[in-house]
């Protein structure tokens, strides 16, 4: 049994965690199988957007499998698949269902949406065996404020898709039987964009967040102006003064 499914319809790349069996953690296995389909996802003209899950109704992912260990590329390959992910240049949705754990929020929340059924349940229990989620924390704090961050941290509670959804964490919840729904409606949206149009906005939104204000606006305004200069962008605008779909081709 293949521990990453991977499946792909209606432009949409479906990377499944297949471990129900250990709540859909994080072995080394995982972690490089979740590279290599990255990157065939990433060069696939037929992939727009990439969905990532776990099997089965009980977890998302649970985080790293602290009982065979993390192996294969390691802390250090989980740190980089954030940074994958967090950079990739199609758009990514987690969708979430079940328990959300320890490293299983980092994926989350890397990716760009966030789709959660109301039964999903959150936390980073790492304090509770010594460690501490030292990766997660720094996608934490860039979700949430610093005085619910650090007490989540340390107190290493669990909670529920309510809370998840107030402190910032998920994009939409919604009821278990309507998540597939949700999270195909989203999708084919997104599979109808412009590829290039989203490859360079996503670029150039993760780059501005680093810059002061107005340096921030210099470079958006130079970004823009490739953006303008696609093949989609003119299709696009001739599209909308011709009141008809435009048929995007990422050039």
């Amino acid at each position: 049994m293949t521990v990453l499914l991977y499946d792909i319809n209606e432009r949409i790349a479906t990377l499944t965690i297949n471990r129900p069996e250990r709540r859909n953690s994080l072995s080394g296995e995982v972690i490089d199988l979740m590279f290599d389909k990255l990157d065939v996802a990433e060069h696939d003209d037929d992939v727009r957007v990439i969905v990532i899950t776990g099997a089965g109704e009980k977890a998302y992912c649970s985080g790293a499998d602290l009982g065979g260990g993390v192996g294969g590329k390691g802390t250090r390959g989980y740190a980089d698949l954030l940074k994958r992910i967090l950079n990739f240049p199609k758009p990514t949705i987690s969708r979430v269902d079940g328990y959300c754990m320890a490293g299983g929020m980092g994926l989350m929340l890397a990716s760009d949406i966030v789709i959660a059924s109301d039964r999903s349940q959150y936390g980073t229990p790492e304090v509770n065996v010594g460690l501490w989620p030292s990766m997660i924390s720094a996608l934490i704090y860039r979700n949430m404020l610093p005085k619910q961050a650090l007490p989540m941290i340390l107190t290493g509670e669990r909670f529920g898709a309510e809370k998840a959804m107030q402190m910032g964490f998920l994009s939409e919840m919604v009821p278990a039987a309507d998540l597939d729904s949700a999270v195909l409606k989203i999708a084919q949206n997104l599979a109808q964009k412009s590829p290039i149009g989203m490859k360079l906005g996503k670029a150039s939104y993760n780059a501005m967040q680093s810059l002061p204000l107005e340096e921030a606006l210099d470079f958006l305004s130079g970004e823009l102006t490739k953006v303008a200069n696609t093949q989609d962008a003119a299709e696009g605008i001739q599209a909308f003064m011709e009141k008809r779909k435009p048929n995007f081709t990422g050039k």
